[in-house]
């Protein structure tokens, strides 16, 4: 497999577009059909849908947890995930994988717990985008909403957007370490 590696100059939301367009173009070059996108607010998801064919490809959104920013509130509005789903888009919302309950002591107690050092060691070294990719996917696994026998294509990012696109075989978050990231398709260079 020959593989082109794009680094973008900076971290943010002015890369989807060119994620995006890199993913699919992979994906339709290596006969990869499962695709987990992180979006937030929908917005990521509604230009991944402009771009990816949803029945050609398994897409998978993952949103933020209820609660995420404030008690109660979900960002991504009842209208964009209904016009989603209305196009064969999967739209997943859970606690994170990689934050969960331990959150919740550091928060409390001020306490790193080893979950959330393993996200931010892997925020710190790769790129933010890197531990969302690794995280939805082990999210979206965990649902049965993409196979843990074959790679799939992760995109994820740092803030709002997406600047990171993995290929890896997605494991469970049981387990976790079975997770085998195969390609780099793009990143931040300075996050």
């Amino acid at each position: 497999m020959k593989l082109e590696v794009t680094l973008f100059e900076k971290a943010g939301m002015q890369n989807t577009e060119e994620t995006l367009k890199i993913a699919k173009k992979f994906a339709e070059e290596n006969n990869i059909r499962d695709i987990v996108i992180a979006s937030s607010t929908g917005e990521t998801a509604i230009k991944a849908l402009q771009i990816f064919d949803s029945n050609k490809f398994n897409i998978v959104v993952v949103t933020h947890s209820y609660g995420f920013v404030k008690p109660g509130y979900q960002e991504m509005p009842d209208e964009t995930r209904k016009k989603l789903t209305d196009k064969g888009i999967k739209v997943f919302t859970a606690g994170h994988a990689l934050a969960g309950a331990e959150r919740a002591f550091r928060k409390s107690l001020n306490m790193w717990l080893p979950v959330e050092l393993i996200a931010r060691f892997l925020r710190s070294t790769v790129c933010d985008g890197f531990k969302v990719c690794i995280e939805i996917s082990a999210m979206a696994a965990d649902a049965g909403l993409i196979p843990v026998d074959k790679d799939v294509i992760a995109i994820g990012g740092t803030g709002k957007g997406s600047d990171t696109a993995v290929l890896l075989r997605p494991a469970y978050s049981s387990d976790l370490l079975d997770t085998k990231v195969r390609a780099i398709l793009c990143k931040p260079r300075d996050f």
